[in-house]
């Protein structure tokens, strides 16, 4: 009987890419795959170590999975992942219970790994981070019309309250031949939208090539048959070249949707960050996109309680954000992470601080999202349905405006039989807080 394993992945849609190859790794050597941690032979736990709330589920994970092992209901536990390459002395000295820890760059030996841990030989090994795999094979863990599509691995922008490049190295670009290549199998297994990943796409190729490659990048991925939806998640606002920002008005299967992290509004915190632009650059750019991008979708994150940021960098944020009227946006307090130059600053605010400014640009944003959802109403989109919600006994799906499992979601409403990945166009009719409702016409 082959040895059953399953892997809990957390964190970014980069992290379950690396999940997803490493389960490939595992089916093709012959190992069972199971969906439940319960009756496991081996759990491998795929950590994130980003930032602070990402850690504590990451310790809280394989505390219930340690505990599980205790009474017996798993058989071994392995640690994966970027909490294990940032972490590996502290994990290693404080979860005795570990039988095995490894660092990303020793993924592409899982197979080897995991056999170890089966024969109960402790491993404890981290390689070189630029060790990891950029590409390969996969199973899916999203829903079969929907992928990640990861461009490129690390980071060489070196922001300062960032510890990416640290955890994950320098930016390492994949061929373009390898990304279509994949793209293409992805179409022939079912693949509907392609969601395009990495640290920062806009910089794709640039390592590599010597020059932005993302919008030629594009528009051979739009030649795929059977891709119908390419997104693009992580564009920096300098590196939207007028080449990237043509290709998304131009080209009809990438969605008109921009993840665009600002970070910052004001320039000497935008400085501190070690990034660039201030208030005006920034809503030029914005202004730029939506008038060369017909109904484009601007998502964007904000960062409040910065080192140093005083009431007037903050005002001169929430002045932003209140005349950029972002379609979505996310902010999150500033948290000091270890080796980051941002954790060494003087002036650290404290948690209150940081807490009531990022609930003041929450409580902005809510209206500026509700006012811009309820203009939807009467509209027709075209959606792309996900599945069916048997308690609630309606089908979800989502807009262009929406990325799976970030956004928000179209509730279905409709007497014909619909299916995962097809498409079918929507009138919406009222909203349900963050949702839109709809019915098929």
């Amino acid at each position: 009987m082959n040895e059953r394993i399953a892997l809990i992945s957390l964190g970014c849609p980069k992290n379950q890419v690396d999940a997803e190859a490493m389960l490939a790794r595992l089916k093709n050597a012959g190992f069972e795959l199971s969906a439940e941690v319960e009756g496991a032979d081996l759990v491998i736990v795929n950590t994130c170590g980003f930032i602070e709330d990402a850690k504590r589920e990451a310790i809280e994970t394989i505390l219930a999975v340690a505990q599980l092992k205790k009474e017996g209901s798993v058989g071994a536990l392995l640690v994966t992942g970027c909490l294990a390459q940032r972490y590996k002395d502290e994990v290693i000295e404080e979860m005795p219970e570990i039988d095995g820890i490894i660092g990303i760059g020793k993924n592409g030996d899982i197979v080897e790994v995991c056999r170890k841990v089966l024969e109960k030989t402790q491993v404890r090994e981290f390689p070189e981070k630029l060790c990891l795999p950029i590409e390969g094979d996969r199973i899916l863990s999203t829903p079969g019309h929907f992928a990640y599509l990861k461009i490129a691995e690390g980071c060489s922008n070196c922001c300062s309250y960032c510890a990416i490049p640290s955890i994950r190295g320098k930016l390492r670009s994949r061929t373009v031949e390898s990304i279509v290549e994949e793209a293409k199998s992805l179409a022939a297994a079912g693949v509907k939208e392609l969601a395009v990943i990495a640290q920062d796409v806009t910089r794709y190729g640039t390592d590599l090539y010597g020059e932005f490659m993302l919008a030629k990048l594009l528009k051979e991925l739009c030649r795929i048959d059977g891709i119908e939806w390419i997104r693009l998640l992580y564009c920096y606002p300098e590196c939207m070249t007028d080449e990237l920002i043509d290709t998304i008005a131009n080209e009809e299967k990438i969605c008109k949707y921009i993840d665009l992290p600002v970070q910052h509004a004001d320039a000497d915190v935008l400085r501190r960050m070690n990034r660039t632009g201030d208030e005006k650059s920034l809503l030029s750019l914005v202004e730029k996109l939506r008038e060369r991008i017909p109904g484009v979708i601007i998502r964007t994150t904000v960062m409040v309680g910065f080192p140093g940021e005083t009431e007037e960098n903050f005002e001169t944020l929430s002045r932003f954000v209140g005349e950029a009227r972002f379609d979505r946006l996310g902010c999150f307090a500033f948290s000091p992470e270890e080796g980051t130059a941002a954790a060494k600053m003087e002036e650290q605010l404290e948690p209150e601080v940081k807490n009531r400014r990022a609930e003041l640009i929450m409580q902005q944003q809510y209206e500026i999202f509700d006012e811009k959802q309820k203009e939807k109403i009467g509209r027709v989109f075209r959606v792309i349905v996900d599945g069916f919600d048997e308690d609630n006994l309606f089908y979800t799906g989502r807009t262009y405006m929406d990325c799976l499992e970030i956004d928000s979601i179209v509730i279905i409403s409709t007497e014909e039989e619909l299916f995962p990945g097809e498409f079918v166009d929507v009138k919406i009719i009222a909203t349900d807080d963050c949702d839109l409702v709809g019915e098929v016409i």
